[in-house]
């Protein structure tokens, strides 16, 4: 389903943050709606949590799209930025690519099908939606930030296909940046303990949070920031900006 809401400002600009109806992703979306941009909401099965934030957007003088779409059917996934760009006027000018799965599993127990779908949506589904956006933007500028986890830089048994899945993707991200430039700046994000996951408990959570250095974790408002700053570091690509309270680190 489509939803999209007028802003009253004038919006020359849009960004199609995938994975943005909930969590991190809608706190990134209310953040650049704020600042002027046109945001373009990607969902998979939250519809209604979509709708509802595009509604919170246009309450407060922003301009909002939701627009669906399941990064692992092809064909929805290979038309997702031409149609995502049909949705507004203003070009779209940054992509952020957010949509994560996050399941368990370790080395001795992992199966093919976990591999699989890891892998298309956490690292094929980005790529692919990179290259979409480099032809839709062809010789203008642009910008990816693909938030990624700062799991890449401390090596863990634990979430064994999802972290090769992120691991990839931050090699992506440097690779991504040599092919796309001098147009395209590509750049990531690592959170650490932003929100509770579903596998963890309220105290599982406060008590990662607090074993950070800083213990803080990684703020939504920090990430935003750190979103913020790559869409407009005009001098900056190939890097990951690790934002999770010093987890990374930690040597306990």
């Amino acid at each position: 389903m489509r939803r999209a809401c007028a802003s009253k400002k004038v919006v020359k600009k849009a960004i199609l943050i995938t994975g943005a109806a909930t969590r991190i992703g809608s706190h990134i979306a209310k953040g650049l709606a704020q600042d002027g941009w046109s945001v373009i909401i990607h969902y998979n099965r939250s519809e209604e949590k979509a709708e509802t934030l595009v509604e919170t957007i246009s309450k407060t003088g922003g301009t909002a799209h939701a627009i669906c779409a399941n990064l692992a059917v092809p064909v929805e996934l290979e038309t997702l930025i031409e149609r995502a760009q049909s949705m507004t006027s203003c070009p779209i000018t940054a992509l952020v690519n957010n949509a994560s799965t996050f399941d368990d599993d370790r080395a001795d127990n992992f199966t093919r099908a976990n591999f699989d779908f890891h892998t298309n949506i956490n690292l094929y589904a980005p790529i692919k939606l990179s290259q979409d956006f480099a032809k839709l933007r062809g010789t203008e500028t642009g910008a990816i930030i693909n938030i990624i986890d700062q799991r890449v830089l401390t090596p863990t048994p634990e979430y064994f296909t999802y972290r090769i899945s992120k691991v990839a993707l931050f090699e992506a991200t440097r690779t991504l940046a040599q092919n796309l430039a001098p147009t395209i700046r590509v750049n990531a994000i690592g959170p650490g303990p932003t929100l509770q996951n579903k596998n963890q408990t309220t105290d599982e959570f406060e008590f990662e949070k607090n074993s950070t250095l800083l213990k803080i974790g990684s703020p939504p408002s920090s990430i935003v920031q750190g979103v913020r700053y790559l869409l407009d570091a005009q001098a900056v690509t190939g890097q990951m900006i690790v934002i999770d309270g010093g987890q990374h680190l930690s040597w306990a």
